[in-house]
């Protein structure tokens, strides 16, 4: 008798082991699906993003690329939609190798499409400009941005076509509710900052960037610079000139 009721106990065990396992494995590669579904739709979304932004170009070829800047003809009408969010633009992280679409707007299905703009004037505008994303842990949206470092490119193309290439100057482990980076004062520079969780969700990692700085206004300030340091110098010597003959020519007089 004990031994029969012992039996029983193993085996409802061994049931509601197995069904954990199921459940687990079940979850597991629904969550797989479920994720890659949703990178498949990213980046279809940011070819029709590119296809448009291309379309608009051929129409009537505007576009200019000075420095590390290149415009295209704005998109108009024509805009690009993953499900009911706007696309606004497209980032790339040469670095961790990805590119999704950047949506009009946080909410939590949004966050689980692509990533979102939480704050700020927009894409490529003066100021900065707070774009969420998650951390999957699995390569998908942010979950890599702990791997950047400073130096490290963003690159950020908006509606009008425009690319414009953000360096990383800051990374920084922030409290979940800590928002005051969001306000910061980029000195009418543009800036974004990155937003996503910690992969043990217990902080926010942000990364701050800039644009990178044009190479030919550099170029030019610094050509800029040395001609001023040129002309100091000239105007030095000629200084010193004019103070030699003044006293070689008083010398001559009091000989005389």
């Amino acid at each position: 008798m004990f031994k029969t009721r012992y039996g029983n106990v193993l085996t409802v065990i061994l049931v509601i082991v197995i069904v954990l396992i199921l459940g687990l494995i079940g979850w597991f590669v629904y969550d797989t699906y479920k994720q890659r579904s949703a990178n498949d739709k990213a980046q279809a979304a940011v070819s029709d993003f590119k296809k448009k932004i291309k379309k608009n170009t051929k129409q009537g070829d505007d576009s200019l690329d000075v420095g590390n800047v290149i415009t295209t003809e704005k998109l108009g009408n024509e805009k690009t939609y993953l499900e009911n969010y706007e696309v606004k633009g497209i980032i790339e992280i040469p670095k961790n190798g990805i590119e999704y679409p950047i949506l009009s707007q946080v909410t939590k299905r949004s966050l689980e499409l692509a990533v979102a703009i939480l704050w700020g004037p927009g894409l490529n505008e003066v100021g900065n400009t707070v774009i969420l994303g998650h951390n999957y842990r699995n390569g998908l949206f942010f979950s890599d941005n702990d791997k950047l470092s400073n130096g490290d490119k963003i690159l950020i193309t908006d509606q009008s076509g425009t690319t414009i290439t953000y360096i990383i100057y800051k990374i920084e482990e922030r409290d979940p509710d800590d928002s005051d980076y969001m306000l910061r004062d980029t000195e009418d520079y543009r800036e974004i900052s990155l937003s996503t969780c910690t992969d043990d969700s217990s902080a926010r990692i942000v990364i701050w960037a800039r644009e990178e700085e044009n190479k030919d206004e550099s170029e030019e300030n610094t050509e800029s610079e040395e001609t001023n340091e040129n002309t100091q110098s000239d105007d030095s010597n000629l200084t010193d000139e004019t103070k030699n003959n003044t006293d070689e020519s008083e010398e001559s007089d009091d000989e005389e």
